[in-house]
This record gives structure tokens, C-alpha cells and sequence, in this order.
């Protein structure tokens, strides 16, 4: 039984607790060659930032700094981590982060020895992604009140996520310059900085040029800006905002599957899959650099296949 604790101020009480260690200037220097190597977001750089500082603190109550960790104590600390109730896949990322960031280490010639050589990945199934069925995604489209411009606004950001598969990051950072109405496509700047070429429906492009020429400036009021979705206030919105609203529409909308930030997304990729289309284009339309990140699409409409025979057939 693991009884290492971490020395005060820093506490991982918590699964949610956020560090609050003083950053290491390797951290930052590591982070920096991650940013300029690999064009990572600042939320993936910031979840990287955090897993090094949750494992810098569990090292300082045992006086070590990272560059000086071993191998147990990487084993101490993941299994500390399962301990203290941290979920398998959150442990999985963490060790991934760590082989990172000491195979840069050696590579700079900071230490001498990979402390994460030989220490296995924590074992973890493949949770299938959460979607929703047609019905629910056209009674959640329906949802906003398109009388008022928040609702319009609302309405357009949600058919254009269905429509296109876009991350939620990618769509409220969208800019005026990314969008071609006239052919129906928008340009989006993805994971490791890659850009991509996304096709609308009609559906998704009437509300997207509703939405511009009769709301939008009401939510800017005046401010010069080209953001295409703003907050109320005028201001880029933030994911978490966005996420606020789709769970608010979902309430009202009477939906009550299990809802993620990504719902959408998956639900583009299913019902695309479950209407025939081929696997490579929904890979290039998600902007998966990984053809098997794309796959576990197929095993949500397979599911969704069997949930309907044994629902409807008569020796389902």
C-alpha cells in the first residue's frame, strides 16, 4: 500500500484537484518545444502542463524534481493515482504524457534513463463514443427559439455541427474567413495545425446565412469583430458556454441520452456511417490523421444495428 503523500501547498486529494505547484522551467521548456514542434492547442497544451505538475507534486513530497524520478516512482505514482480514485484512461493519458516528455528529456540529454521504459500501459477498454439517434438530433435542432438572435444563433451553430463534424473548439473559433457560402464549404485549422475543407447541406447553410444577415450584428452590437458565432456580449464564446446551451436545449428538448461536448460530432460520423458512406470520408471529414480513431464508428452503428433487431424483431 502506497502511503506517499504530497507536501503542502500542493494537494491531490482530489481527482478534479487542478495543481497549483509552481511551474518547473523544464515544464515550460518541454510545453514550448510542444507548441513549436507539434502546433498543440492551448487546451492540449494546458492538459499536458497539468499532468507534469500533478506528477511533479507527488515527486516533491518525496524531494525528488522530475529530471531525478525512477522507475518506481513512476509505478508508485500510477498506482497512487488508481488509489485515490483517478479513472484508468485519465491514468493511461498521464503515463503518456510522462513517456513524452522523458523521451525529450534523453533526447536533450537531461537524464540518462527513461524512467517510463518498461512500465506498461494501464489496461483500459474502448468506450464506444456517445451519440444520438435521428430522432433526438432533429428535436434538439429544434429546440432554440429562432425568434431572438441568442436563438438564432444557437440554431445555426448547432446545424452547422451537425452538418460539418467539427470539434466544438473549432467551431466557436471560427472566423468570417473560414466560411465560403457561395460553394458551400468551410476551411478549419484542426488538431497538429491541419487544415481541412468541410462540405454544408443546404439545411445547414440556411440557417448559417440567416443566422449572418439578421443576428449576428445584434450580438456584436457595434463591436468590429470576425467572429462568426459571439457571446452575448460581443465577446469569442467560450466551449464551456457552448456546452452550457446544448445541455440547456437538450432539457428543453426533451432529450435524454447522455449528452458530451462531442454528441454532435459522433452523431455526424454514425449517421453518416449508418447511411453508407465510406469510412476514408468520414476519417477526412473528421480531420482523424488515424484511420482507427475513425473505426470506432463503425462499432457505434453496429450497436445501434443490434439495439434495433432486438427492439423491433419478432425473435430479436
Amino acid at each position: 500500500m502506497l502511503a506517499v503523500q504530497p507536501a503542502a501547498p500542493y494537494s491531490l486529494a482530489m481527482p478534479d484537484a487542478k495543481p497549483t505547484l509552481p511551474e518547473d522551467p523544464v515544464i515550460a521548456a518541454y510545453i514550448d518545444s510542444l507548441w513549436l514542434e507539434k502546433g498543440l492547442s492551448a487546451h492540449s497544451l494546458s492538459a499536458y502542463r497539468a499532468d507534469l505538475l500533478s506528477f511533479a507534486g507527488f515527486l516533491q513530497g518525496r524531494r525528488l524534481a522530475l529530471l531525478l524520478a525512477q522507475r518506481g516512482d513512476v509505478l508508485d505514482y500510477l498506482s497512487w493515482r488508481l488509489q485515490q480514485g483517478f479513472k484508468v484512461r485519465s491514468t493511461a493519458r498521464a503515463l503518456s504524457c510522462l513517456r513524452g516528455f522523458y523521451r525529450h528529456a534523453m533526447r536533450q540529454q537531461q537524464v540518462s534513463l527513461d524512467p517510463t521504459l518498461d512500465v506498461a500501459m494501464p489496461q483500459l477498454g474502448r468506450p464506444l463514443p456517445k451519440t444520438l439517434s435521428e430522432r433526438d438530433v432533429e428535436a434538439l435542432l429544434a429546440a432554440p427559439d429562432t425568434g431572438t438572435a441568442l436563438g438564432m444563433r444557437d440554431r445555426a451553430m448547432l446545424e452547422l455541427l451537425y452538418a460539418s463534424g467539427l470539434r466544438v473548439s473549432e467551431l466557436v473559433g471560427l472566423r468570417l474567413d473560414q466560411l465560403n457560402l457561395r460553394q458551400g464549404v468551410v476551411r478549419v485549422t484542426g488538431k497538429g495545425n491541419k487544415e481541412r475543407l468541410v462540405p454544408l447541406g443546404e439545411e445547414a447553410l440556411g440557417w448559417l446565412e440567416s443566422y449572418l444577415e439578421q443576428a449576428r450584428a445584434e450580438l456584436l452590437a457595434g463591436r468590429p469583430d470576425d467572429i462568426v458565432f459571439p457571446s452575448r456580449r460581443g465577446q469569442p464564446m467560450t466551449r464551456q458556454t457552448f456546452w452550457h446551451r446544448i445541455k440547456q436545449h437538450a432539457l428543453q428538448a426533451g432529450v435524454k441520452a447522455s449528452l458530451s461536448p462531442h454528441t454532435l460530432r459522433h452523431a455526424f460520423a454514425t449517421h453518416l456511417l449508418n447511411h453508407g458512406a465510406d469510412l476514408r470520408v468520414v476519417q477526412l471529414l473528421l480531420g482523424h490523421s488515424d484511420l482507427s480513431t475513425t473505426q470506432i464508428y463503425t462499432h457505434v452503428a453496429r450497436h445501434r444495428l443490434q439495439e434495433l433487431h432486438a427492439t423491433h424483431h419478432p425473435r430479436g
